[in-house]
């Protein structure tokens, strides 16, 4: 039986490359994602991946969203917790509002949606969750202290639920991708690009969602086992944790 995989934010970036390695891999995929109905339909026309819409900082909408997967599809195997939004400026001028809904996102969500799928994968005695952070989680990033405060925080939940869950058969683990190729990284002025982003990245070039996916297809695996707790940094030397 082919295991189970559900992506948060699957349908685009990153997100859409990492459904499609997982699908080719084996897996039974499912995508979830928050609004861009134009995006989701087409991503699902063109890989067959089935896609569904909620928003992954309301615990309700996750319990309600993990349970019509597992309907659909079965008990979920592999976890990845992608999902993720920006709402930059400099701190003294940042609003709670673009405080919570950062910090909502792109931490509360691990515990929104783990939490649906932790019990069934200790049940089963096996699980891989994968958490994307990111590099700016680990050294910080000027106008993004609520991005940073989420993907640091990501690194500190998959450290203590690696630890909680190492002797049931299920790994934790994070990727802090660098800059990567997507239409976020695409929006910035080529100019900013060359002279701010490209030079601070050794191999002088950004990276490709596919080369994030590649990983999580790794980490995924039934033999990395022995790989839990881990944080995989995927940007080109530009960080060393």
């Amino acid at each position: 039986m082919a295991r189970v995989a559900l992506v948060t934010g699957g349908t685009r970036g990153i997100g859409a490359a990492i459904s499609k390695a997982l699908k080719a891999a084996g897996y039974k995929v499912a995508a979830s994602y928050a609004g861009n109905d134009a995006a989701a339909e087409k991503f699902k026309a063109e890989t067959g991946i089935p896609v569904y819409k909620w928003d992954v900082s309301s615990f309700d909408a996750c319990v309600a969203g993990v349970k019509k997967v597992e309907a659909d599809l079965g008990p979920v195997d592999v976890l990845v917790n992608n999902a993720g939004i920006t709402k930059d400026t400099a701190f003294h001028k940042m609003t709670l509002e673009q405080w919570n809904a950062v910090i909502n996102t792109n931490l509360g969500s691990l515990f929104n949606m783990t939490r649906q799928v932790i019990e069934g994968m200790r049940a089963r005695k096996f699980g891989r969750v994968i958490n994307i952070s990111s590099v700016n989680g680990q050294k910080g990033q000027f106008g993004q202290v609520n991005y940073s405060a989420a993907k640091a925080g990501d690194i500190g939940f998959t450290k203590a639920l690696a630890l909680e869950n190492a002797k049931g058969g299920i790994t934790v683990n994070v990727i802090c991708p660098g800059y990567i190729n997507t239409e976020m990284v695409q929006a910035v002025p080529k100019d900013v690009l060359d002279k701010n982003i490209l030079p601070q990245i050794p191999v002088n070039r950004l990276g490709e969602p596919e080369e994030i996916a590649r990983s999580v297809v790794f980490l995924a695996a039934e033999d990395a086992g022995f790989i839990t707790g881990s944080t995989l940094t995927v940007n080109g030397g530009q960080y060393h944790a």
